[in-house]
């Protein structure tokens, strides 16, 4: 398994819908990047200026909602992660 360094964070990255709300199909070029995913790995967290160790604010198992465009897509044993750094991640999807 990955394990993230600093305060990176693994993600499995929640399916993308493939149909509208009224049924329509759509076309794997007009789907929207999915934001939300599930936590696989938590890295330590960062280490502050004053030496402290500012821990990541998710643990493995939460579901998180994260920026559209952040992130580093990994593959990794034929499935799909993507990695972000703990400022990239808005919320806890509860």
């Amino acid at each position: 398994m990955l394990k993230p360094l600093g305060d990176r964070v693994l993600i499995e990255v929640s399916e993308e819908e493939e149909k509208t709300v009224g049924g329509i199909v759509l076309a794997s070029t007009a789907q929207e990047k999915p934001q939300t995913g599930k936590v696989v790995a938590v890295g330590p967290g960062r280490t502050l200026d004053n030496g402290e160790l500012a821990t990541v604010p998710v643990n493995v198992g939460d579901t998180v909602l994260f920026e559209k465009y952040a992130g580093s897509e990994v593959k990794y044993d034929g499935q799909d992660y993507m990695i972000f750094s703990a400022k990239d991640l808005v919320a806890i999807v509860e």
